[in-house]
């Protein structure tokens, strides 16, 4: 009898910690939730944002430092981006630096190619053996900010031309004026640093 009581006694135990072990692993915490998406450049940390770029900034891309000279405030639509003239670099030839959100940010250094006899129209062009295709067209309204040689505000007509391996061709007419060509290459913002100058 007493060993039918203390099976009994011993069933019972055994029942009420597997109840208690069922009951705590219901009612323990959730996970916690994955950590909410950022923004990249919120910080502004050691590479800067290239959306607050503005005249008399300093810039490092790759191994070269350049200064912003001129600023280009574009939009087309409810479109916006902005083109940075920088200072030539002993070149001789104009350069700058796009950046625009699509939706990411995107960054492209630009130089001017006056020696090329092209206009935009076709749907490709060849220009030093690369053929280009025509990506897109349109036209925009710009306000100018430091040295640009344009007015304070005006409009432009652009066409861009993109080759299979990346590469760029633009076209922009300011103001109803001469197409101006030229060819870019993409950066990623790790290789572009940001220094304010302070205005």
């Amino acid at each position: 009898m007493r060993t039918v009581i203390l099976l009994a006694v011993l069933i019972a135990a055994a029942a009420a910690l597997i109840y208690l072990f069922v009951r705590s692993r219901k009612t323990a915490a959730p996970p916690p939730a994955p950590a909410p998406l950022r923004d990249p450049f919120a910080d502004s940390g050691p590479q800067g944002d290239p959306r607050a770029i503005k005249v008399g900034d300093m810039l490092d891309i790759g191994i070269e430092r350049v200064w912003v000279r001129g600023t280009l405030r574009l939009s087309e639509g409810g479109w916006q981006w902005a083109e940075h003239f920088v200072d030539e670099g002993g070149t001789g030839q104009r350069r700058w630096l796009s950046v625009e959100e699509d939706p990411d940010v995107r960054m492209v250094l630009w130089t001017s190619r006056p020696d090329l006899d092209v206009v935009p129209g076709p749907a490709t062009l060849t220009v030093d053996g690369v053929t280009y295709r025509l990506v897109e067209r349109g036209t925009a309204s710009y306000r100018s900010e430091g040295t640009t040689g344009l007015r304070a505000s005006g409009g432009m007509d652009y066409a861009d031309y993109q080759a299979p391996s990346g590469e760029r061709l633009a076209f922009e007419r300011f103001d109803h004026g001469s197409w101006e060509a030229s060819v870019g290459t993409e950066l990623t913002p790790a290789t572009v640093t940001v220094y304010p100058g302070g205005n």
